[in-house]
């Protein structure tokens, strides 16, 4: 086979790295190959597959080796020797051992994983998928055992071709349903494979649905106790969970047939209440989960989804979901907070756009004999919970109650009334007969230090949330007037201007070294509040101008460095908002004042610039309309149990971004109010300083002749007021400009900035772009002459390389002629040699010697010379090199060229010679 020739070669490759150790567990394993296929002994051939499972089971170089030569081997055995069971077990065991990877704690992470080569070895052939599934109908307990498992490991090793192949097998998940009605330890092993099976699958899901698969699970989970079951409850509700996951005939499938009510049965606490084991709570978060796939559409859902959700959500609560949410979200304090907070998180989803839904809750009681109403239950978790992590899924109840539901927000307004200062200060917990408005405006009301400041900011965040997009709730709460902390030091102040103080409070509670004191999201729930409140609603704007240290404070947060990109945006939204809406023509509060103070405190690019930083940041670029939850398996479903709350003093270390309660704030309708408030108050400040600041005309006194004036001074002095006049109209034509420009360019930087900002600002961008290009075109000028400098001096360097090319030639030529000279001269002596042998000869090999060395010192020194010459040129070759390469030029193509023409010349002279 090319696939088994090619699967020696990696390991072959991997045996190559470390031969003294896995060469000898390759022959070994061939030898036991070599005694299971060719062995005479039933005895032998059977020790043989027990000693290979075992080898296989506990070193990786014995699985490479396994899945080099062993396949063709146990695929024969499974097929031809059916009747030996024992050997069919030692196959399957075998084949299960060499797709389990070994954990090796000190092995490198890029090293090769035997277990996936195999898995991917054995799943390529279709016929072997389809043997192994016809084995689930032996009669033998362990070989159906055996084959769940090795079916089980294909499917974690390589899910996707294995589902393939099992969809082109007739009646392959027919056997594998029928292995939930067997023995219990084969069932759980199907239960698990099919879970595999069904993931990201949808014609599987749905062939497993028609083949019955609901009714078998929701019966396994009764036979098993339901959510005080054990681990096969979890199973069961994993593939339930892959069953109906963006699979809208399935969930119709079930509401239709089955119904809702074996599942409601999961939910329902029986037994001891208090009593929550892990299993338990992996158990009842694994059903909340199945809830919510049943009540949230995706994104991408059409309106017939939307549709199927609706009719979830109105039947789940006929069913009595609620009542099951309530009493595991709100009711059971002694629950898990992980489970708490996906309950309630639940009951926001469930009633979410859904008007009937809304009123039951709204309806809803809570508590035996002293009842108060579910919301009220909720706002309580809100303000006295200790976990951050409840107090953002009780806070997303709200929400999802108050979106796009006037009528329910006027409900919860209408009961906003102050209380006495003697009962504003009594503890929560002892009067659960308070209304909602006035719990909430209790926690507004507390006294100014840490604790009571975080319980003052999740009651703004709810009343944000009861004032979103509704005029009515808003003028209300304007109308709110709060008893001072001690009644002697004055008169009752408007809610409004107490929330600013707490929000002043808490921008002053910081720690000797400038960090914050922990609730790092305090400023940014306050500041939404007052966004929210301000937005599209004058009568706020006025009420907070009144007081003017107001706009003082704000300038200040926006210019103060050492707050977050958080609280400098949301305050300069603030400050806009102040100018967008602002109807007054009082002096002092009306928009030219504000935007002339920011102007002058913090400057319009300054300004505009928390914007850009605001918008850039990774809340606000993922902000997104519902955040996908991970999918609880096996491997995630011990970290979603244990829910730590979020430790501040780990949040300092962090960046801001990080923490929960900021990602709930920056949700995906409050940052599109945020970017469309950005545009508006980039176009508003733009009109306030393009229109005179008063359009009430006013005759100076300087205007009237004074009396006993003559005509003459009379005229002298208008004209010369006419002249101070001009001037300083001048001056303000100049300024403007100077702040359109500032405005132009900052929202030209600005990616939510719209194009029709009027036509001076235009203007500005046309003068700008054109000085630009003037500057371009001037420095690209420079260019071309530095670059016609540069390849003139390339020219001059290029002549005097063929110079000294051709010196260095007439050197070669010279010493050449020297060498043949010196031949000849030693041809003649040794003729003379030959006739006059007794005459006496003087040393010729020492005056040849001599000559020679004289001859080679001299070319030497020449060489040398030239060599030096030759360096120097060199050096500024390269750098000129440099420099063409910066300016664009082919530098190679250039060097060709000079090596051409220097070698031309070369050429035409060796052919005279």
């Amino acid at each position: 086979m090319d696939l088994v020739s090619g699967y020696k070669g990696v390991v072959g490759l991997v045996f190559g790295n470390e031969k003294s150790g896995s060469s000898n567990e390759d022959s070994y394993v061939e030898r036991l190959l070599d005694c299971i296929s060719n062995g005479k002994l039933s005895e032998d051939r059977r020790t043989a597959m027990l000693e290979l499972q075992s080898v296989v089971a506990e070193s990786s170089n014995a699985q490479l080796a396994f899945g080099a030569m062993g396949f063709p081997v146990m695929m024969g055995i499974l097929k031809e020797e059916c009747d030996d069971v024992e050997m069919v077990r030692g196959a399957l065991e075998t084949l299960v051992s060499a797709l389990t990877p070994i954990d090796h704690a000190k092995g490198p992470k890029n090293e090769i994983q035997p277990a996936l080569m195999n898995a991917d070895l054995l799943s390529r052939e279709a016929d072997n998928i389809s043997l192994l599934l016809s084995l689930l109908s032996e009669e033998d307990f362990y070989v159906r055992y055996y084959t769940l498992q090795l079916l089980t490991a294909l499917l974690t090793n390589s899910p996707n071709r294995l589902q393939e192949a099992i969809l082109t097998i007739p009646r392959g998940i027919t056997r594998l349903m029928d292995m939930l009605m067997d023995r219990e330890v084969i069932r759980n092993e199907a239960l698990l494979l099919l879970t595999y099976l069904t993931r990201e699958a949808e014609e599987i899901q749905k062939i497993v649905v028609f083949e019955g698969a609901l009714e078998k699970i929701f019966s396994i989970i009764k036979e098993e106790g339901g959510s005080d079951g054990g681990v096969v409850v979890q199973d069961c509700i994993e593939l339930l969970n892959n069953l109906i996951r963006k699979n809208a005939s399935n969930q119709v499938l079930l509401r239709e047939t089955i119904g809702f009510d074996p599942f409601m049965s999961i939910l329902k606490l029986r037994g001891s209440t208090y009593s929550f084991t892990q299993q338990k709570t992996i158990n009842l978060l694994s059903a909340l989960e199945t809830l919510n796939l049943l009540i949230m559409g995706g994104l991408e859902a059409d309106h017939g989804k939307d549709a199927n959700m609706l009719t979830n959500r109105t039947t789940l609560v006929q069913k009595k979901a609620l009542d099951h949410l309530l009493m595991l979200g709100v009711e059971s304090q002694w629950a898990p907070v992980a489970v708490r907070c996906a309950a309630l998180r639940c009951i926001g989803n469930l009633i979410a756009g859904h008007p009937k839904n809304l009123d039951a809750l709204a309806s809803k009681f809570l508590g035996e004999g002293l009842q108060e109403p579910a919301l009220n239950s909720i706002l309580r978790i809100i303000l006295r919970t200790s976990s951050m992590q409840e107090f953002v899924a009780a806070d997303y109840v709200f929400k999802s109650f108050c979106e796009k539901n006037a009528d329910g927000q006027t409900m919860l307004a209408s009961t906003l009334i102050p209380q006495p200062h003697s009962m504003a200060h009594a503890p929560v917990e002892e009067d659960v007969h308070m209304s909602f408005g006035s719990m909430l405006l209790q926690g507004l009301n507390l006294s100014e230090n840490d604790g009571d400041l975080e319980t003052c900011c999740r009651a703004a965040s709810v009343l944000s949330h009861v004032m979103k997009d509704n005029i009515q709730c808003k003028e209300r709460v304007l109308r709110i007037e709060l008893e001072a902390p001690t009644p002697s030091l004055g008169a009752p102040e408007p809610l409004m201007h107490r929330v600013v103080k707490y929000l002043a409070l808490a921008s002053s509670m910081k720690n000797k070294d400038g960090k914050s004191s922990g609730n790092s999201y305090v400023e940014p729930i306050i500041l939404k509040l007052l966004v929210t409140w301000l937005s599209d609603f004058p009568s706020a704007v006025n009420c907070f101008l009144d007081s003017r240290p107001h706009i003082t404070y704000l300038l200040e947060l926006v210019s103060n460095s050492s707050t977050t990109v958080y609280i400098k945006g949301l305050a300069a939204v603030l400050l806009g908002e102040c100018v967008i809406y602002n109807k007054s023509v009082e002096s002092g509060k009306d928009a030219f004042t504000i935007v002339d103070s920011i102007s002058q405190k913090v400057g319009l690019t300054s300004y505009f610039l928390k914007f850009d930083e605001m918008q850039k940041s990774f809340l606000f670029t993922s902000a997104r309309a519902t955040q996908p939850r991970k999918q609880l398996t096996r491997s995630a479903s011990a970290s979603m149990v244990e829910i730590e709350d979020v430790d501040e003093n780990n949040l300092l270390d962090q960046k801001n971004e990080d923490h929960p309660v900021l990602s709930s704030i920056f949700d995906a309708s409050f940052v599109n109010l945020v970017r469309s408030l950005e545009v508006n108050i980039r176009e508003k400040i733009v009109e306030v300083y393009s229109q005179p600041k008063s359009k009430v005309a006013v005759v100076p006194a300087e205007l009237e002749q004074k009396s006993g004036e003559s005509d003459r001074e009379y005229i002298k002095r208008l004209k010369a007021f006419v002249e101070k006049q001009c001037s300083e109209i001048q001056d303000l034509l100049g300024r403007n400009a100077t702040l359109a420009e500032d405005v132009a360019t900052t929202g030209v930087g600005s990616s939510y900035a719209r194009p029709e900002q009027g036509a001076g600002s235009d203007r500005v961008q046309v003068e700008t772009l054109r000085r630009d290009l003037q500057e371009a075109s001037k420095r690209l000028e420079l260019l071309k002459a530095e670059k016609a400098k540069i390849e003139s001096e390339v020219s001059m360097y290029r002549s005097l390389a063929g110079k000294m090319e051709s010196d260095l030639k007439s050197l070669s030529d010279a010493y050449n002629s020297l060498e043949q000279a010196n031949f000849h001269l030693e041809k003649e002596v040794r003729g003379q040699q030959g006739v006059g042998g007794s005459l006496s000869v003087p040393d010729v090999e020492g005056i040849r010697a001599e000559a020679r060395e004289e001859a080679q010192k001299e070319s030497e020194a020449e060489l040398n010379d030239l060599l030096v010459c030759l360096g120097q040129e060199q050096t500024k070759v390269e750098k000129l090199s440099a420099r063409l390469l910066e300016l664009g030029e082919d530098v190679d193509k250039l060097l060709e060229d000079i090596g051409d023409d220097m070698g031309l010349p070369a050429d035409g002279e060796e052919e005279e010679d």
